[in-house]
């Protein structure tokens, strides 16, 4: 009989743990420096495409959204030592990174593209871009690749703590081009003012060794209730019309790819 009130017992206090965890704001990181995904409004508040698709599936699982801000390469460390929950801000999923975070499955997918001066060219070999100074954002998929495969080849990387910064640089001749993510880098930089006089060189960069295989929401090694609850937000809202209402308000194109 003690053995079953203690185990009734038990019981109880796992649901009452498991409700009260239910009732915690889930804390989203997030890097608030990459328009179109994730920027700041005059009133300091937080907009974006990560921004709203993190509103949505918070409120499709029930649950508060908590944002907290970081620099990129923080992200990661901050969701190990449990000071976020989950990373929603355009981590590209890789073999490298399953290695330290569990993600869902993807929620967009772009391609890297390199941004130059319009009428640059780019060999096929990259050997036309030696000497120059190609500027990344430190800790993203473009910087491992950069690192690897242009550095040999006697390109000179520069790296950045935000994609804000390389614009600045770009424009002001401190760089030669930049490598990043396509959509952001069109919508955040070479359809704006800012961006007048460049334009998309080369190929798409699309290997995934390098560039994954998409866009997901990372969490903490064996966090499996909180993944499938995240893959389960994630479906539903494509499938109520939601997250096609979103894309919608930045995009004139299925973002989600195939």
């Amino acid at each position: 009989m003690k053995k079953l009130v203690l185990m009734g017992g038990l019981a109880l206090s796992l649901l009452a743990s498991s409700l009260f965890a239910a009732d915690k704001p889930l804390r989203l990181g997030i890097e608030a420096a990459y328009p179109p995904f994730a920027f700041k409004q005059a009133d300091g508040a937080l907009a974006g495409f990560d921004v709203e698709i993190g509103a949505a599936l918070c409120a499709e699982m029930k649950v508060e959204c908590q944002w907290v801000e970081q620099e990129f390469d923080g992200l990661i460390p901050s969701l190990k030592v449990k000071k976020v929950d989950a990373v929603l801000s355009s981590m590209t999923i890789t073999e490298d990174r399953r290695k330290s975070v569990d993600f869902t499955g993807k929620y967009y997918y772009s391609p890297a593209r390199l941004a130059m001066k319009a009428g640059s060219e780019v060999s096929a070999d990259f050997s036309s871009l030696k000497g120059k100074r190609i500027a990344v954002q430190r800790s993203t998929t473009t910087d491992r690749f950069a690192t690897e495969v242009l550095g040999p080849k006697g390109i000179e990387v520069v790296r950045y703590s935000s994609q804000n910064e390389i614009y600045l640089d770009l424009v002001s001749g401190r760089v030669d081009g930049t490598l990043a993510d396509a959509i952001p880098l069109d919508e955040g930089f070479l359809k704006t003012e800012q961006g007048k006089g460049f334009a998309f060189v080369g190929p798409d960069f699309n290997d995934p060794h390098y560039f994954g295989e998409g866009a997901g929401i990372a969490v903490r090694k064996g966090d499996k209730a909180l993944l499938d609850k995240l893959n389960a937000a994630i479906l539903a809202i494509r499938a109520n019309g939601e997250y096609q209402k979103i894309q919608s308000k930045y995009f004139s194109f299925d973002i989600y790819g195939d």
